[in-house]
């Protein structure tokens, strides 16, 4: 399936979450629209769900009941993906797994779940209007995220076009990467950008996410220059031994400012929540052994960050020195959101 695959040339959107009061991705109340699909491989990725282009199964061993009790997933998998392991468990040969979500439908103890589906704009603002009164109280609206919201553009314009024409308030999170032409289409269409610069230097940057940083540090300075209107918030995931020096920051800071500002810096201390995810996906964690920057480091780093040219009232920066409980929902939320 493809973005306009609806009878009525409408785009869909493949959707993986969709996360009710957040109150750290944009002002008010927020809901999050995650989107699957990122052209980057960041190495410390706390979404790894939200990589692929194509819907996923992910598989919590702990729920399984156990093939002796319940073998209704191997029954109905067409491609034998599933067989028993030594423990009487589910093994998932992803090899071969389509992802159909058939196993998932089955699953009485939702061991089994299919991440991804397509779904309309219509059938999204259904659910993000549930929360109306919210946004209305709080000054909050819809801010969609990913993955790479702008791998999906066509979905991205038509949602954010018709949350406009319902009076709600839009945001949007980007690592930047995309073609001008799609940055240029829907920077008119939000009310603010989280736009997430992680280092400057092209070589490193290509080293722990894959790909250059040309293109999104283009893409930023024809932002500013372009539409100094839209709402700017620049976020930086401060990731130990990658962007964690005061050299790191400063360099950011400088290259902001030079492309004209922005109306918030934000730093975003590194945290290992998504680890679990990885294996649930059937995928290695390549940063294991990384940990939290300290107080004192992201004290140190905030220093920095306060030369950036930011409107007063609203230099964000990093509102918590360290991650938060992993078992507080609300700071989870927090967590999926950002530090991709």
């Amino acid at each position: 399936m493809t973005q306009n695959d609806e009878s009525n040339g409408a785009p869909k959107g493949l959707v993986f979450n969709i996360q009710k009061f957040s109150l750290h991705d944009g002002p008010g109340i927020r809901t999050i629209v995650f989107l699957k699909g990122c052209p980057l491989a960041c190495i410390w990725c706390s979404n790894p769900e939200g990589q692929s282009t194509a819907p996923e199964l992910i598989y919590t061993s702990d729920r399984c009941i156990g093939v002796e009790d319940c073998d209704r997933c191997v029954a109905v998998c067409l491609e034998q993906a599933l067989t028993k392991d030594d423990e009487g468990k589910i093994c998932v040969d992803r090899s071969i797994c389509d992802a159909c979500g058939d196993c998932a439908f089955v699953c009485p103890s939702r061991a089994l779940e299919e991440s991804g589906e397509w779904v309309g704009v219509d059938d999204v603002l259904r659910i993000v209007e549930e929360d109306d009164a919210f946004y209305a109280r709080s000054g909050g609206g819809l801010t969609v995220s990913g993955g790479e919201p702008l791998a999906q553009d066509a979905f991205v314009r038509a949602l954010l076009g018709a949350a406009r024409n319902r009076g709600i308030d839009t945001a949007i999170e980007t690592s930047g990467l995309c073609n001008w032409k799609t940055m240029k289409a829907v920077a008119p269409l939000t009310d603010r950008i989280f736009f997430d610069i992680k280092c400057l230097c092209p070589e490193k940057h290509e080293r722990v996410t894959g790909v250059s940083n040309r293109k999104i540090l283009q893409n930023f300075r024809r932002l500013r220059a372009e539409f100094p209107q839209v709402d700017v918030v620049v976020r930086t995931p401060v990731i130990p031994g990658v962007n964690d020096s005061e050299d790191d920051i400063l360099a950011i800071v400088e290259f902001v400012n030079d492309a004209g500002g922005a109306s918030a810096y934000e730093l975003l201390p590194y945290h290992g929540f998504g680890e679990a995810k990885y294996t649930k996906l059937g995928k290695r964690y390549s940063s294991s052994r990384l940990r939290p920057p300290s107080d004192e480091r992201m004290t140190a780093l905030q220093r920095i960050a306060t030369r950036c040219d930011a409107s007063p009232s609203r230099t964000w920066l990093s509102r918590d020195l360290a991650p938060k409980d992993p078992k507080d929902p609300t700071d989870v939320a927090r967590n999926e959101a950002s530090s991709r």
